[in-house]
Parts: structure tokens; sequence; C-alpha cells
């Protein structure tokens, strides 16, 4: 199961990616195995000594016992400590933020997809959308034309 963040890649310029576990309740594992999961407006937020992934919403499983579950908890990421001074540092030097983009299971693991990433601006993304309706006319005549 692999869920993508695709608001991610519209509103930023995605630049290096690293991947990181995630500390979950078994409530919320069952739930992300079934892909209730929402990584849109969410990003990673260094606290400390840790890495905090901030507004990511997992339903609630359905047959668990959901009293006093927030959806939206801030969620503990499992990075090693250079891994984590390496994200910090690119961040406060350049105007970068780190941001899911996917999250995914191998095995019996769920992984987070975290990239670099700098914010867009609108003239950017008109741009972005031009180049991508150009494109897709052109596949069309290609395929009228065989």
């Amino acid at each position: 199961m692999k869920i993508t963040n695709r608001k991610a890649y519209y509103d930023y310029e995605i630049g290096e990616k690293v991947e990181a576990g995630i500390k979950l309740t078994g409530a919320e594992v069952k739930s992300v195995r079934l892909g209730h999961v929402s990584l849109i407006d969410s990003f990673v937020k260094i606290i400390g000594s840790d890495a905090m992934l901030i507004n990511c919403h997992i339903n609630p499983y359905q047959f668990a016992d959901n009293t006093d579950y927030d959806p939206k908890r801030s969620r503990k990421l499992l990075l090693h400590k250079k891994e984590m001074l390496a994200l910090q540092s690119k961040t406060q030097q350049s105007n970068l933020t780190i941001i899911p983009v996917s999250l995914y299971t191998t095995r019996n693991l769920i992984k987070v997809e975290l990239a670099l990433a700098r914010g867009k601006k609108k003239w950017d993304k008109r741009k972005a959308l031009k180049e991508k309706s150009l494109k897709r006319e052109e596949e069309e005549e290609t395929r009228v034309k065989r």
C-alpha cells in the first residue's frame, strides 16, 4: 500500500528525499494498512531532538476503541541523529521545509518518505499546469495519428 501526497508536487519544488519510520499505535497501523490516511497539509517539524509529523490525518480504525482519539495528533518520526541534524541544518540555511511525500508499507514496517521542499509561487503553479496540458495535447495528437 502506498499513499502519495500529490498536492505536495503541485505546491512545492521537491528536492532531496529521505526515508523515515513512524511511531504509531496498533489501531493506527491497521488503519494505515487499509489506506485511510491523508498527507495533505502535513509537514515535519524538528522539536528538540525529535522529528514530528504534524497534521497528518489517520482515520480511526472502525473496530478499535476510539474514545479520546485525535486523528491529527503529532507523531514521532524515527530518524538517525545524523539524518536529523542534516535535515535541520539544510532547512535553517536555505528557505526549505520538510514535507511527507508518501507513506508506504514494506514487509511489516510503515515508512514515510520525506522531502526537502521549496514553496512554489502562484505563477510557477500556472506555468506547471500549462506545460502539463500542452504535453497531454501532444500525446493525444500522436495517438490520433497512429
